[in-house]
């Protein structure tokens, strides 16, 4: 009988999930390997639907790479530890059942769990193995680029991408109108997609939630560039940025379904700040799940087709459950424990970071005109 494995992927979707279940399914053929897919997260094992496991041949994955999103489908309140059930009462409760889960993977055959997924996803992996799963091989995913042991992670690129070419489309308007546009990026607890962006797409000020930001600072820039008279400014702000001595903004708080609260406002935040303290018309723009969408860029698709072999040549040369990652451009295999032990965040001696300063932008933390300190100020005229 041919070896079994399946397939999912879970949480918020990415450019490059499909070339990495491609990856899988193709690799995977070429050793005799059976391959299937688990819709939308875990919810095609637990639930008694016919079409909730699909068969992955190489038909099934045929012209999937350069597709966005992910042809299995996925899923952000798939908790198998707490699904949403019907108890006796008709409510919708939370509810175990990972044992249910455990058993059908087992009675379909399954040797292995290939699970595309972020810090959430490989967490739930480690709890499934210690209840009894007989193996997993977890391919980090999200766009924040913010899971630890990892270089980098598929979709972070066209993440970046997309926030930057939204950001060139902004400064035409903001230019027209002397407007500053305040463009709110996603990337949760970690910087990297407005960083990146920022620096890509020509902004002013960048506030990451690595710096907690002081507004004096930031509208001093602002009113500097008024001063020499360029009349309008880009600021990007990352969804997760705060205030010196404030908090995160949060559109919604964590649920009975949800591990995680979904940050979200502080764009309008700082715009109505920056307008009330400048007197410039303040506008702001939420890029949200633009950001998610899309066909994945060469270097993700790359990558994610990379990860993917790479998971199934793990699978065939050891035992063990682990995770594949990107160190130094090589695919390494990591324990799980190392994946999820901490978060991947913007160093403050990055030199992405130096390179944003020395351009003169502004994070919120430094007087305008400030120089970093590996890049001296020029000397008196």
């Amino acid at each position: 009988m041919a070896r079994r494995i399946a397939v999912n992927t879970g949480g918020g979707d990415a450019p490059g999930l499909n070339a990495v279940i491609r990856a899988v399914a193709v690799s995977s053929h070429w050793r005799g390997w059976e391959v299937y897919g688990i819709r939308h997260g875990y919810r095609g094992l637990i639930e008694d639907d016919p079409g909730g496991i699909v068969r992955l041949d190489r038909n099934a994955v045929r012209g999937i790479t350069h597709l966005g999103g992910t042809i299995l489908g996925s899923t952000n309140r798939g908790d198998p530890f707490n699904y949403p059930q019907p108890n006796a009462r008709g409510e919708i409760v939370p509810t175990d059942v990972s044992e249910r889960l455990i058993e059908r993977f087992k009675e379909l055959g399954f040797e292995a769990l290939v699970a595309i997924g972020g810090d959430g996803s490989i967490k739930l992996a480690k709890e499934l193995l210690a209840r009894g799963l007989p193996r997993v091989i977890s391919v980090p995913k999200t766009i924040d680029n913010d899971l630890y042991g990892t270089d980098k992670t598929f979709g972070f690129d066209t993440a970046v991408a997309t926030a930057t070419d939204a950001l060139d489309k902004v400064h035409t308007t903001a230019q027209s109108h002397e407007r500053v546009m305040v463009v709110e990026v996603m990337g949760r607890y970690a910087g990297w997609i407005a960083l990146y962006a920022g620096i890509s797409g020509g902004a002013d000020v960048i506030l990451i939630p690595e710096i907690p930001f002081n507004m004096d600072r930031v509208c001093e820039k602002i009113l500097r560039r008024e001063a020499r008279g360029r009349h309008f400014s880009i600021v990007v702000v990352a969804e997760g940025a705060r205030p010196e001595g404030g908090q995160m903004i949060y559109k919604e708080g964590k649920g009975r379904f949800k591990e995680h609260g979904q940050l979200g406002g502080i764009a309008e935040l700082v715009a109505d700040w920056i307008q009330t303290r400048t007197g410039k018309e303040t506008r702001s723009l939420v890029l949200g799940h633009l950001q998610r969408g899309g066909s994945p860029v060469m270097s993700d698709r790359l990558l994610a087709l990379r990860m993917g072999c790479a998971a199934t040549k793990f699978l065939h040369d050891n035992s063990e459950n682990g995770m594949v990652a990107v160190q130094n451009d090589e695919m390494q295999f990591l324990p799980l424990n190392e994946a999820t032990g901490a978060m991947r965040t913007v160093s403050l001696d990055s030199s992405v970071l130096r390179t944003g300063r020395d351009l003169g932008l502004c994070f919120g933390d430094e007087p305008p005109g400030s120089f970093h300190p590996s890049f001296p100020p020029p000397a008196p005229a």
